[in-house]
């Protein structure tokens, strides 16, 4: 092509629509690795919450962005292998929706920006340097903070005085940050009255043979640490407090919407809405190290009037009047 054609062409491109120009603007990249699996409503319903904000925000899916999910679940080997399938996809930012998933792609990472959810202590698990200055390549959400084990035993006290006996059933592995809660609970259990005993478990047979052997005694009582073991096998948790009647406290919403007596705890799909404004924030090319690790501000409140009448409970007043869903 002749110098003065080419010249001519630039003057004729510059007089394209902002349109045209946005058909050539090419195509972000999203790599989402999530904690949960894809038959799990829970997932879906997150993954919704993320792409409207993201809609709100002006991406358009399969114009602007592209999203590619990874559904882990639980399983560790799983999570390490999606990870470094996510990366190999050479996204431009990359979430993730738990402890271990956030770990596994920081390692793969290569300096991709990182935007995390339901990620208790990120420093503590040297995700990040701190909070105000996470450095590196990741920032996020939080979805615990110091207070939240003792708030939790305290309203399972509440719900139901006659218990005594606290047993908290976690997974080691995709929950290290255990040891956070069963000593906050352990802070607040002296005054309480109520002795807690923290128990790893790591199985469905693990799960059973734990609360069978703890349930022998009267004045019991469960709570459940949050994360990713623990949500997949809702279904069975509340149904075995149920048969053996322990009152039972859990750290996802969602635990009580599916039988569970009672949940403390932020809302996951308020956090997906929220990592949607740092997702846009790097991609028009904020750093990752530029953006404060938040905290949680709210945590709701969830009573299943049902499952309490199931267990012979009469949920006081005021708890029924402070919490935020009650399921009759």
């Amino acid at each position: 092509m002749k110098r003065r054609e080419f010249i001519a062409g630039l003057g004729g491109a510059a007089a394209w629509p902002l349109a045209a120009w946005a058909q050539v603007e090419r195509l972000r990249r999203i790599g989402v690795l999530m904690s949960v699996l894809n038959d799990d409503p829970e997932g879906p319903a997150e993954m919704a919450a993320l792409r409207q904000r993201l809609a709100e925000h002006g991406w358009v899916e399969g114009r602007t962005i592209d999203i590619a999910v990874r559904w882990a679940g639980g399983n560790i080997r799983l999570i390490e292998s999606l990870a470094k399938e996510l990366v190999g996809l050479k996204p431009d930012v990359l979430l993730s929706r738990s402890t271990p998933t956030t770990a596994a792609l920081k390692r793969e990472s290569g300096g991709i920006p990182i935007v995390f959810v339901n990620v208790a202590e990120p420093a503590e698990q040297g995700l990040v340097q701190s909070l105000a200055r996470p450095g590196g390549n990741i920032t996020g959400f939080t979805n615990f903070e110091a207070s939240v084990g003792s708030k939790m035993l305290q309203l399972l006290k509440e719900i139901d005085p006659r218990i005594v006996r606290v047993v908290v059933i976690y997974n080691p592995r995709t929950a290290p940050f255990a040891g956070s809660y069963v000593r906050s609970m352990g802070a607040a259990a002296t005054s309480l009255g109520v002795e807690t005993i923290a128990t790893p478990v790591q199985s469905d047979s693990d799960i059973e043979a734990a609360l069978t052997a703890f349930a022998r005694q009267p004045g019991g009582g469960l709570i459940a640490i949050p994360d990713a073991f623990t949500a997949e096998r809702r279904d069975l948790i509340t149904a075995l407090a149920e048969r053996m009647r322990l009152p039972a406290m859990y750290g996802l919403l969602y635990f009580a919407r599916s039988g569970g007596l009672t949940t403390y705890a932020v809302d996951a799909r308020d956090l997906m809405h929220r990592a949607a404004d740092y997702v846009d924030r790097i991609l028009s090319g904020t750093r990752a190290a530029d953006l404060p690790v938040q905290q949680p501000t709210k945590f709701d409140l969830i009573i299943n009037l049902k499952t309490a009448k199931a267990l012979g409970i009469e949920v006081p007043p005021n708890l029924l009047a402070i919490a935020q869903e009650v399921i009759e």
